[in-house]
């Protein structure tokens, strides 16, 4: 496959990714009659006009707004906008794309799609979509679900280090076990001590502890 071929279809992928966007912008605020074009052989200049209703000024600018976000967000360039004054015939340059957003009078009497509705474009219109508040809702399911599997993920984690710890703990009571028993050696080293007997008194140690006899008084002349 050569390069240009690779080129065309990129092209083509983002024509139909493009026309998609602007169609789903216009279903966000219920316009009406929505058709798609393929302009491909009439003009150099786009390859899509899309042309919808709009029963009211309102309404007119808010498809248009809603156009412009949609093709933002979908990562193309910002699009360039006429007519937004008036709000009865909005046009919405797209770049590949061309929107045109009319009042049901206005639509009518200038008739576009007789002048580009030579190839009408096949698009699925009323596609259930997303809503903001859904989309809102399952990112932050999933964020917290994230959160979830990291908690029990650090919680199993510390689990081994709790069981090392009550591991030790038997350690600890040998360490309390020891003590009685050098308690008891203490205890029978005392006996020891006290139940030894005394050193035997000599005859003459008794000897010098007996107090001198008293002398007997003389007898006076």
């Amino acid at each position: 496959m050569t390069t240009s071929t690779k080129s065309d279809s990129a092209a083509k992928r983002d024509v139909t990714k493009l026309q998609r966007a602007i169609v789903d912008g216009l279903e966000d605020v219920k316009a009406h009659d929505i058709q798609v074009f393929n302009t491909e052989a009439l003009s150099p200049l786009f390859e899509r006009v899309i042309v919808a209703s709009g029963t009211s000024n309102r309404q007119t600018k808010a498809l248009a707004s809603s156009v412009r976000e949609a093709v933002k967000e979908a990562g193309f360039p910002v699009p360039r906008q006429e007519g937004e004054q008036n709000g009865e015939w909005i046009i919405v340059d797209c770049g590949a794309a061309v929107c045109h957003i009319m009042q049901p009078a206005i639509r009518q009497y200038y008739r576009l799609e007789e002048i580009w509705g030579e190839t009408p474009v096949r698009l699925k219109i009323g596609a259930a979509k997303p809503k903001p508040a859904e989309l809102a809702a399952k990112k932050l399911a999933a964020k917290q679900a994230v959160a979830k599997a990291a908690a029990e993920n650090t919680v199993t984690e510390k689990k081994p280090a709790a069981k090392k710890a009550a591991a030790k703990k038997p350690a600890a009571k040998t360490a309390a076990a020891a003590k009685p028993a050098a308690k008891k050696v203490a205890a029978k080293t005392v006996k020891t001590v006290v139940v030894k007997p005394s050193t035997p008194r000599t005859a003459k140690a008794d000897t010098a502890t007996k107090p001198a006899a008293k002398r007997a008084p003389r007898a006076k002349a």
